[in-house]
């Protein structure tokens, strides 16, 4: 069982004083120290649904003992590698401070045209040194400790927890010297009983993203799920869940949008149990109305794990019966064409298994990267599927 140490008082996690002694400290800003190592590590408090759980500090997951609950596979075997010390960069309280390559700022109340979804992904560069919007998808995804899953959870995570880990997540990063948390809208669950609360909160939350005036205007990030997809005048608009307005997409960054999530698109078309969530730079005019700047996608399941492809759903489906704990790895920067880790599970002993689903389109090079991979990270069992040999193997 773990302890934590806050002030100078220790806790077993299932002591019945805990929650209360959580509150207070998350008032007086203190933070929790697990004890699973010497010296213990800092954690944060988050509130989620109206409970404050202590949750590990960015990137530390792989620094707690393996037998420690917090415990998490290196990110060398995600695209998260290689974005460490360059685009993300974390100080001495646990900050992640981000480094992006799309802008927050934009000319005019609209300009001559909204940016294409190719601008905003490296992933056709390999940048490490920056992090594209897909890539801070991801980060908030990770971070917010969405991308894990055990079937004691079932039914126990739906869009409002969601919302909560990503701003909760936010809050412990910085983008262009502020805080993400400040710039970053992810919409609430929409209650009727609390529509004129939810109103108000929503408002305060958009204020920045309005146009004063001509001029350079200031954006803002919304993570959302999408509803549908319309046609409009001059391009398309995107219903989003929980949401009363739209947003709108102008007709070329629509076309080139669905060309470069085409297989994203195909997903989430393909059953009504998957989910599509975006992210995107907006602003909105003068007029009221929120219009995309730079987008990107993601597909995800009913547990709100992304996917890319139809066998790793099969995986995860296999997965999520299963008590044991899975990590699900994300790409980042990183493009289909480059080997990462499909998921891992941290707590299988003797040793944690990393699992790789090798795609049909797989080439030498693939091979290649992937063995290296493998050689590097030797304190874990791989498992691998290679999809052009047939069926899944078995599970460890």
């Amino acid at each position: 069982m773990r302890q934590f140490l806050i002030g100078e008082q220790a806790f077993d996690e299932d002591a019945p004083e805990l929650p209360a002694r959580l509150e207070r400290a998350y008032a007086q800003k203190l933070r929790p120290l697990c004890q699973c190592k010497e010296p213990p590590l800092p954690m944060y408090i988050a509130r989620v649904d109206d409970l404050y759980v202590i949750k590990r500090m960015p990137l530390s997951g792989r620094d707690h003992a393996p037998t420690c609950p917090s415990y998490e596979p290196p990110y060398e075997l995600s695209g998260l590698g290689s974005l460490i010390g360059n685009a993300i960069q974390i100080d001495a309280s646990g900050k992640a401070a981000l480094k992006l390559d799309f802008p927050l700022t934009k000319k005019g109340a609209r300009g001559a045209h909204a940016s294409s979804a190719e601008l905003s992904e490296p992933a056709l560069r390999n940048e490490s040194k920056k992090l594209s919007l897909r890539a801070v998808l991801h980060y908030l995804w990770e971070a917010g400790e969405l991308t894990e899953w055990r079937s004691s959870w079932t039914g126990k995570r739906g869009w409002g927890r969601v919302q909560s880990s990503l701003m909760n997540a936010a809050s412990q990063m910085t983008a262009r010297g502020g805080p993400l948390s400040d710039i970053l809208f992810v919409p609430e669950v929409f209650h009727q009983e609390d529509r004129e609360g939810i109103a108000a909160r929503r408002a305060a939350a958009l204020a920045p993203a309005h146009a004063s005036g001509p001029g350079q205007r200031k954006l803002m990030v919304t993570v959302a799920e999408v509803k549908e997809f319309a046609a409009a005048r001059g391009g398309q608009k995107i219903a989003v869940r929980h949401l009363p307005f739209p947003f709108m997409i102008e007709d070329g960054t629509w076309k080139r949008l669905s060309s470069r999530y085409e297989t994203e698109l195909e997903l989430w078309r393909s059953s009504e149990d998957f989910h599509l969530i975006m992210i995107a730079t907006f602003g909105i005019s003068g007029a009221g109305i929120a219009s995309v700047d730079e987008i990107a996608m993601m597909v995800v399941n009913e547990n709100w794990i992304p996917f890319e492809s139809i066998h790793e759903q099969h995986l995860l489906e296999r997965l999520s019966r299963l008590k044991r704990k899975s990590v699900k790895g994300l790409r980042f920067n990183l493009s289909r064409e480059q080997p990462v880790v499909s998921i891992t599970l941290p707590e299988q002993r003797p040793e944690p298994v990393a699992m790789f689903i090798v795609p049909i389109s797989a080439d030498e090079d693939y091979e290649v990267a992937l063995n290296e991979m493998i050689t590097v990270r030797a304190e874990m069992t791989p498992w691998i599927w290679r999809v052009a040999e047939g069926e899944m193997p078995r599970l460890p």
